[in-house]
């Protein structure tokens, strides 16, 4: 039976090299948040868990919920409560019909707050009703510090939430289809023909940008949440509190570049390198073991990968050229970032019994030749 030992270069640090960890840029918003979707970590924070006005970012979760009970095609009627929402708008008439489609667009695009409205009603019957949904799915989506008052993110007493909440809460969003093509959309066509614009000024601005969700309100100031992704590394961004627009979107954009430079694409396993030697007696060379292919991973800056390498302590003969003889992990921390098989490089066959007879012969005179001295 084969006995198993961990190689000699188990849990050796990894070498990347490349640029410096940088820290994070300084922003002016109230409350901020980046978050990596490589390893889950939180790169940089302030006042992450405070709950703080999130003004439109609130329409996230609006059509979210919506979306669960309303499908994209149905035609809904414009109730006279959502024509009289006030601020942004897609100036809705009440008894005016549209499908469920231009209502996501208008809410999640150039965030019409009648828009929402409208979506609110039709999903849930009422205002009230349907922010009982909203708060249900905010505790089953884990957001403790969120809840809400509204469906669109007018200022109202107890109508909160945090950054980090709101990250959360648009990663959860983009995994449907629909969110996640309108919250990236810089502008979009309504069934009528007409083109809206969103509010986001950083989508097709900024390299990697996914989607997010802008919201202004006098006692939110400019906030947002974005998701960028390049290379394989996701980033979650949010601002609430910003002074103004302009500084949110400078904030915003800086965050979301430093999360994205935070890893770099790094082949975390080589094929041509030789990760083990494992004997296999006889007098013969051992065997070196590699890996079949290469493996490319986003890696932090800030700290090394490690890798296990585990092997047999011997070798039973013949060996074939790419026999699997062992497994190579690569860890960053807890987490796997690559796992794969260690082959034989080369073949070793089995010697035949007048070789084996030789090196037995000579190993004999060794031992004896030791004795003597």
């Amino acid at each position: 039976m084969k006995r198993w030992a961990v190689a000699a270069v188990a849990l050796a640090s990894l070498a990347f090299g490349g640029a410096a960890w940088a820290s994070a840029p300084p922003v002016r918003a109230q409350a901020y948040v980046v978050q990596s979707s490589v390893d889950g970590r939180t790169l940089a924070a302030r006042s992450a868990d405070t709950p703080r006005p999130m003004a439109s970012i609130t329409k996230l979760m609006t059509v979210l919920v919506a979306l669960e009970h309303l499908p994209l095609e149905r035609v809904v009627t414009v109730p006279a409560a959502a024509a009289r929402v006030d601020e942004s708008s897609l100036e809705l008439r009440a008894g005016q019909r549209l499908p469920v489609r231009d209502l996501v667009i208008g809410a999640l695009v150039p965030s019409a707050n009648d828009a929402a409205t409208a979506l609110a009603i039709a999903a849930g019957g009422s205002v009230p009703r349907f922010v009982a949904l909203m708060n249900r799915k905010a505790r089953e989506l884990g957001l403790s510090g969120t809840h809400y008052r509204n469906p669109h993110g007018l200022d109202e007493a107890g109508h909160v939430s945090t950054a980090r909440d709101v990250a959360t809460l648009l990663r959860d969003a983009l995994r449907n289809p629909v969110i996640r093509r309108y919250a990236g959309s810089a502008r979009a066509s309504l069934s009528s023909g007409r083109v809206v614009v969103s509010t986001d000024n950083l989508i097709a601005a900024v390299p990697g940008i996914v989607a997010g969700k802008t919201g202004h309100t006098s006692n939110a100031g400019w906030s947002q949440v974005a998701y960028a992704r390049v290379g394989g590394v996701g980033i979650t961004a949010a601002v609430l509190g910003e002074p103004d627009e302009a500084q949110r979107d400078l904030d915003l954009a800086a965050l979301l570049r430093f999360g994205l430079a935070s890893y770099r694409q790094s082949k975390v396993v080589d094929p041509g390198r030789t990760y083990a030697s494992v004997p296999v007696g006889w007098g013969l060379d051992p065997v070196r073991l590699v890996a079949p292919r290469a493996m490319v991973r986003p890696a932090p800056l800030d700290r090394p990968l490690v890798e296990r390498v585990v092997g047999p302590a011997v070798a039973a003969l013949p060996v074939r050229a790419g026999q699997r003889l062992g497994t190579l992990v690569v860890m960053d921390g807890h987490r796997v970032v690559a796992r794969s098989p260690l082959i034989a490089a080369t073949a070793r066959d089995e010697p035949g019994a007048l070789a084996k007879a030789d090196w037995l012969a000579g190993r004999t005179v060794h031992h004896l030749m030791g004795l003597v001295s």
